[in-house]
């Protein structure tokens, strides 16, 4: 079976106008995403995850490789794409504040895609009553604006208008970081409703482990511009093969206080400058693992199982020393104890 969305060899440099230097925010990365999945790709700031979501909604070409949407090449210029694609493709920002045109209300932002999309005034008025309860909020915001709203009810508009054209894929950057906790996991039940009932398939962009944990499939772990490490949620949470995802999982509050996540691979120091990048693993000067021949090449990718994958010269003893709490296992036992109450 085909998938949705292909990443195939993606690279995409920034020129910096006047220097002759170059920002290497992605640096030939591959992925797919199969129909009503979700995959999310996590890292720190700077690894390159919205530059990608970029190059999948068509907002910047790449240097190289490529982005297909069911196997055709997405196109790089908004204003060339048909407007079928515009509503095939849809966003979520992180910031829906930001998002919605403070002088149009809530009805307008949410019938402004399917004004797009030439679509009868008729069907426009049932398809905006019909998401505004389906992100389970009241007729009487479509007379508001923004402004007037919480920050919790503004996203729940921004995902009224992304799903209001019967998207595809839903690009999702960053959807609950503004959010307060509980707001937050009220935004993750809806999101994951939506793609249950309607079949969604979500590229997750985040650093909210929690979040990732809650709505994805499979996770795909970026640093500095490249792919490190992708496989299933239960792959990537019990059992890390790469460094720097090890990493990242340390630093997830788990859910019951008398847990401590003890890893070998706590990060130091900041991300490298992505404009001149060292030759080898870009995770070499923060590695405790680092040899020499980490320094010499990227690390080829290395097959865990038939769905993970790792670019690790030492993969095998990363998973030795990653003996500590299952944080999986944690989150799973809260939730099982949150639903029994």
């Amino acid at each position: 079976m085909e998938p949705l969305l292909r990443i195939a060899d993606l690279v995409k440099h920034f020129p910096l106008k006047g220097t002759g230097h170059r920002v290497h925010a992605v640096n030939g990365i591959s992925f797919s995403i199969n129909k009503g999945e979700t995959l999310s790709l996590v890292g720190e700031s700077g690894s390159g995850k919205t530059t990608v979501g970029r190059c999948v909604l068509g907002l910047i070409r790449p240097t190289s490789g490529a982005a297909l949407f069911r196997g055709k090449p997405i196109g790089s210029a908004w204003n060339v794409r048909s407007p079928a694609l515009r509503g095939k493709i849809q966003l979520v920002f992180q910031e829906a504040g930001e998002s919605l045109d403070p002088r149009m209300s809530i009805w307008a932002s949410i019938e402004e895609p399917l004004r797009q999309m030439k679509l009868a005034r008729d069907k426009r008025r049932a398809r905006v009553r019909e998401v505004i309860e389906r992100v389970s909020l009241p007729p009487s915001v479509l007379d508001q604006y923004p402004f007037e709203l919480s920050a919790g009810e503004q996203q729940r508009v921004a995902i009224a208008r992304a799903i209001i054209t019967e998207p595809e894929l839903l690009v999702l950057d960053e959807p609950t970081s503004a959010l307060s906790p509980a707001t937050r996991a009220e935004l993750i039940d809806l999101l994951a409703d939506v793609q249950r009932e309607l079949g969604t398939t979500y590229l997750l962009i985040s650093h909210d482990l929690s979040a990732v944990h809650q709505l994805s499939h499979r996770v795909a772990v970026m640093y500095l511009g490249h792919l490190v490490e992708e496989g299933t949620l239960d792959e990537i949470f019990r059992t890390p093969h790469h460094p720097y995802t090890a990493g990242l999982l340390s630093s997830i509050m788990l859910p019951n206080p008398e847990l401590k996540r003890e890893s070998a691979f706590v990060l130091t120091g900041e991300i490298p400058s992505p404009i001149a990048l060292a030759t080898g693993c870009p995770l070499a000067p923060r590695c405790p693992l680092c040899s020499q021949r980490c320094t010499e090449a990227f690390p080829p990718s290395a097959a865990v199982t038939a769905t993970h994958r790792v670019y690790c010269y030492r993969h095998d003893e990363v998973a030795r020393r990653e003996s500590a709490i299952d944080i999986f296992g944690a989150f799973q036992r809260f939730a099982e104890r949150v639903l029994s109450i």
